[in-house]
């Protein structure tokens, strides 16, 4: 599958950012959705992820309770709804797909088998 980022920007501090990232497949339905980030000079980390159904979700611990996590399987779209948001947000958002149909939702960028191309997310004060 191959997937598309985009929505990243400028934001100020303390504001609101959706990142949509849009698969090519109709079998989009069928993988777990991850998103993770990478600021510069800085290894790529999680940030969110959801299962196929769009029930089971996962957050880090950095953005929980600020970002949501959603997909719409019907248009082959996961999102990632970004408030409050920080100077640490900063960062290149990549989204990945994990086709290994495991229930269990994956951290580990390693485990994910297709990525988008990313999209830049820059706060401001």
């Amino acid at each position: 599958v191959q997937l598309q980022a985009s929505g990243g920007g400028l934001v100020q501090a303390g504001g609101s950012l959706r990142l949509t990232c849009t698969g090519s497949k109709r079998t989009f339905s069928l993988y777990n959705m991850g998103w993770f980030r990478q600021a510069p000079g800085k290894e790529r980390e999680f940030v969110a992820a959801i299962g196929r159904g769009g029930v089971t979700k996962s957050y880090a611990d950095a953005v929980k309770g600020r970002f949501t996590i959603s997909r719409n399987n019907g248009y082959s779209t996961v999102s990632l709804q970004m408030t409050s948001l920080k100077f640490e947000d900063a960062a290149v958002y990549y989204c990945a797909a994990d086709r290994s149909r495991t229930a269990a939702l994956v951290r580990d960028a390693d485990a994910y088998d297709f990525w988008g191309q990313g999209t830049l997310v820059t706060v401001s004060s």
